[in-house]
């Protein structure tokens, strides 16, 4: 009586109210809480779950019929259809043995939770080392980001690694290329890591070593922030404070001291002119472009390049000079790849992640004080990369052989030996 008494009292009148929607603060009903009390059911809500989470779309049948019931231990196989992506590596080429037990390792660590570090030898194939990791975070639908310190190698690298998984999304993200940010695999500078905010499940830095990254706190900032998952460190010239690091980080160190074709590391010849670095560098160019061998110089600076250059190039044509000033430098390097160039003055922005075949080096004014023993075992390390073109010549032309051309030399020496070769 007292309700009747309040709904006449505010003027509620049931038979001229408008239809509308009903209360429904528990949500609304699913078809798999009646089938949670069947022996089976909460795995068949599970698995009807997991389908629409891959797919995004909702089933049209909805029964997984061999998980019912109380018959032993059950066991179904579902065919999913990820919309046309392949997660499956494809290679036209057979890892070597040596690589193959590395990459399996680094898989099996990061099953374990843990991080890596992967010390492998300029031409060892350090890009094929993690293909397998790579493919066993996208089958479970993860995030897979792999981050270098210079643009140059991103581009390089793109091709490689689109070939390699052609089923999904490759895509490339640095300065004047950021457009598209969204893939299944995403290529990036490290300066990029910062649009990636606790993003990435695997992430990959290559050439922790090199510049701008190494010693740079806002790059490595980036690298922890863009971070929810594991990682692996990759580098030819790994650091104690490198090691340190990964044992802090609840990693593991793997090691391949054998490049992928088994044949030695080019040890570099040190020269020291009798007359003039440039005269000197200028009769070795010309040795070896008469072989129809394709010549890197590099230089420490661009001033030191550009004057160098002015020199070769007035008595040997067919030539240019690079470096990150160069608007053109993306057309020489493509051009020079492809044989159109004879020879390539460069500063070290080519350093890294360059593979032509027959390549030969020759590195002007060696005992420059920014050549470091890295730099120049990196620079060293582009020769005889190739299985049919192992061999080759790495030249140090400098007034004298200083500590970092000295020591360099000695550990691409003592990594043979350590590697038996």
């Amino acid at each position: 009586r007292e309700l009747a008494k309040m709904i006449k009292s505010k003027g509620v009148i049931f038979n001229e109210l408008p239809d509308g929607k009903y209360d429904d603060p528990l949500g609304e009903y699913t078809g798999a809480g009646v089938i949670f009390g069947a022996t089976g059911g909460v795995m068949e809500a599970a698995l009807r779950t997991a389908v629409e989470t891959l797919t995004g779309e909702e089933l049209k049948a909805v029964d997984f019929t061999e998980v019912r019931g109380t018959n032993g231990i059950k066991e179904a196989t579902y065919e999913v259809d990820l919309k046309g992506k392949n997660p499956n590596l494809f290679l036209d080429y057979s890892l070597s043995e040596d690589q193959k037990k590395v990459s399996k390792n680094v898989l099996r660590i990061l099953k374990d939770g843990k991080n890596v570090l992967i010390y492998a030898v300029t031409g060892a194939g350090k890009t094929e080392l993690v293909y397998e990791s790579i493919e066993y975070f996208l089958k479970k639908q993860k995030k897979v980001g792999f981050a270098i310190p210079r643009r140059d190698v991103v581009i390089d690298l793109l091709p490689r690694v689109k070939e390699a998984f052609k089923g999904v999304k490759v895509i490339a993200v640095y300065g004047s290329h950021s457009n598209d940010i969204e893939g299944d695999i995403i290529l990036l500078t490290t300066h990029q890591l910062y649009r990636y905010k606790n993003y990435f499940d695997l992430l990959i830095i290559d050439e922790i070593d090199a510049f701008p990254y190494r010693g740079s706190e806002v790059l490595q900032s980036f690298f922890k922030s863009s971070l929810r998952g594991n990682f692996i460190l990759l580098t030819a010239t790994p650091t104690a404070k490198d090691e340190e690091y990964i044992k802090e980080n609840n990693g593991e160190k793997v090691t391949l001291l054998k490049r992928y074709h088994s044949h030695p590391l080019i040890v570099p010849r040190f020269i020291k002119p009798t007359i003039s670095l440039y005269i000197s560098c200028l009769i070795e160019l010309k040795r070896l472009t008469a072989k129809r061998y394709p010549v890197m110089v590099f230089v420490p600076t661009i001033k030191i390049g550009q004057t160098l250059f002015r020199f070769l190039s007035f008595h040997l044509k067919n030539g240019q000079f690079v470096s990150s000033e160069e608007e053109k430098r993306d057309e020489y390097i493509k051009a020079f790849k492809e044989r159109k160039l004879n020879y390539l003055v460069t500063t070290s922005i080519l350093e890294r992640g360059v593979t032509i075949a027959n390549l030969q080096v020759i590195v002007f004014k060696s005992n420059h004080k920014l050549y470091t023993k890295e730099a120049l075992i990196q620079i060293s390390g582009r020769v005889g990369r190739k299985m049919n073109a192992y061999l080759g010549e790495v030249l140090f032309i400098g007034d004298y052989l200083n500590e970092a051309n000295r020591r360099a030399i000695e550990e691409i020496e003592e990594t043979n030996r350590k590697a038996n070769l």
